[in-house]
């Protein structure tokens, strides 16, 4: 990692008046920045509600790789610690908030937002374009992860019955139980448990690795990762209250995982919905909706963030698992849901062209055929193992298929529109 060059003003022939006006406005900005950075790190409520949540914590911590991978520079990191310290000083010495462990990674998060921003208030040209870039997302990165919780509270108040059984019954009919087998892996093997949960908390830091790489070797196009990203959850959620369910762990308290229902009584089982308290976020699976994002648009970048992605996809659909949260089908469901977002947010393609039009309607039919055959028709699932097994197939396979198409003609569009771009202005 080298230090970046330190900005030297241009030669301007603009009137002095004009150039300290300027001035006087990026600094109304940076002395704003900081007021809204200290308001946040000192607000007791955001302390404890925000700060010190493991989700929330890392969110704002993703901040930081976004300023690592686009500046690359020493000097930075330095200003990190020294304001990560500063803040905590604050908190703890003069607030006297609670120390918590995870407020350090906020602490970070909100240090390396001050510098990015600064940097972007200050920037001129082109730097100042590609900081924009990744301070804004940065921002509303957070923005999304805290109204998160806001909207699946709704959902639970809109929805007081949820359909886990229905989700449940279908799960069997494959003939294997894999949230509980994996729930008790979880439990026999406790260090695979706690790498799996740590995977899945960290999901922010995959996200913003994956958009700050992108936005370094591609500038503009990168906007459709980040748009993908934040798109995910607020569409999911819309998702959320067509089939709400919340998850084995909740349907089967003291069953889960060492003690599930038998394949023969769940296939007798009386279908119907019922009373649980807990989020519904069940299907589809968001998470394991994110880390597919996180795969497929790490195309092309270097191996050691694909190797990162793979990772995340891998210990992700162990935890959803295993953590009792999800059920296989909320992860199949994830696939074509994902490959919607995708085909909407992939706006360097037009609409009619033909990978992108398949991938969306494909990806939103798909999944909402699924969870309408979820909602009333379980009972089809029984007739054969080989029926659900082939339909799983089916969603995968296809979503596989058109993804690739989508990114392979996303990669081929992006020169097309360098090389147009730059021939209109050399015209």
């Amino acid at each position: 990692m080298k230090a970046s060059h330190r900005l030297v003003p241009k030669q301007t022939n603009q009137p002095k008046g004009m150039i300290d006006r300027q001035g006087a406005i990026k600094l109304g900005l940076t002395a704003a920045l900081f007021a809204a950075i200290l308001a946040l790190a000192l607000n007791r409520d955001f302390y404890s509600d925000s700060m010190t949540s493991a989700f929330l914590s890392l969110a704002l911590a993703s901040a930081l790789i976004i300023l690592v991978m686009i500046r690359r520079s020493w000097f930075d990191l330095i200003w990190v610690l020294t304001g990560s310290l500063f803040l905590a000083v604050l908190d703890y010495r003069v607030m006297e908030f609670k120390p918590v462990f995870m407020a350090g990674f906020s602490f970070a998060g909100l240090a390396a937002l001050a510098v990015l921003g600064t940097h972007t208030i200050w920037a001129e040209g082109d730097e100042r374009k590609l900081l924009l870039y990744g301070f804004l997302p940065a921002v509303l990165f957070v923005g999304s992860e805290y109204m998160a919780s806001t909207l699946l509270d709704i959902t639970e108040t809109l929805h007081p019955k949820t359909f886990d059984l229905f989700l449940y019954s279908f799960d069997c009919s494959l003939r294997v139980q894999f949230s509980f087998l994996m729930g008790q892996l979880f439990w026999t093997w406790l260090w695979v448990r706690f790498v799996c949960l740590v995977i899945y908390i960290a999901l922010p830091l995959p996200l913003a690795l994956v958009y700050a790489a992108q936005l370094r070797r591609k500038r503009e196009n990168a906007l459709a990762v980040m748009l993908a990203f934040l798109v995910t959850g607020p569409v999911g959620v819309l998702f959320y209250n067509m089939l709400p369910a919340c998850g084995p762990v909740h349907a089967f308290p003291a069953a889960f995982p060492f003690h599930p229902p038998s394949i023969a009584d769940v296939m007798h089982m009386n279908v119907i919905t019922i009373p649980l308290k807990g989020a519904r976020n069940a299907i589809p699976s968001l998470h394991m909706a994110w880390v597919l994002l996180v795969w497929w648009n790490s195309k092309g970048l270097s191996r050691w963030i694909r190797a990162i992605a793979l990772l995340f996809v891998v210990l992700t659909t162990m935890a959803t698992l295993g953590t009792g949260e999800h059920y296989f089908i909320d992860l199949v469901v994830a696939f074509p849901f994902s490959l919607m977002v995708q085909a909407l947010c992939q706006y360097s393609l037009p609409f009619s062209n033909g990978a992108r039009k398949t991938a969306f309607l494909f990806g939103t039919f798909v999944t909402l055929i699924w969870l309408a055959l979820l909602s009333f028709t379980t009972s089809i699932f029984w007739v054969s193992p080989i029926l659900p097994w082939t339909m799983v197939i089916a969603t995968v396979a296809p979503s596989i298929l058109f993804w690739n198409r989508l990114m392979r003609e996303g990669e081929q569009e992006a020169p097309v529109r360098s090389r147009s771009m730059t021939a209109g202005a050399t015209a």
